[in-house]
């Protein structure tokens, strides 16, 4: 079973079926898009197959550098992001939830920086991956 709810290879998500998988966490998915699209411009998103184990997600880009990615799941999506040193750093200094900060603090670290990945199921989620979004500009 592939992490996104979205496994079908031959064709991206139609947004009906994104709303409908998505249920009450659709409005935080736009919520997101739009927070990100005020804090990034030029903004654009693109859905991606990536593999099997992880099926359908949407990378949201500012010009050619990848921002986050956004995996669909049944009732929650979650958010994926590279942060490196500075933007940890600020990260972990900052006002973020303890959850958030455990989450960093406990994140495999790769050479294209450190992958954390958080679920988003409500504002306050939305705000965070945000903020750490922002922080990526460091």
């Amino acid at each position: 079973m592939a992490l996104s709810v979205f496994d079908d290879k031959s064709k991206p998500p139609p947004e009906t079926a994104l709303a409908a998988a998505l249920g009450g966490s659709s409005t935080h998915w736009d919520n997101l898009k739009k927070s990100l699209a005020v804090e990034f411009c030029p903004l654009s998103f693109e859905w991606g197959f990536t593999s099997n184990s992880t099926g359908w997600g949407m990378r949201v880009k500012h010009k050619e550098r990848v921002i986050l990615y956004m995996t669909p799941c049944w009732g929650y999506f979650l958010a994926s992001l590279a942060l490196g040193e500075k933007a940890i750093k600020a990260a972990l200094a900052s006002d973020l939830p303890n959850k958030i900060l455990k989450i960093i603090a406990t994140s495999k670290k790769y050479s294209e920086g450190t992958g954390v990945r958080l679920a988003v199921r409500n504002s306050s989620d939305v705000r965070s991956v945000t903020k750490l979004a922002t922080l990526k500009k460091l």
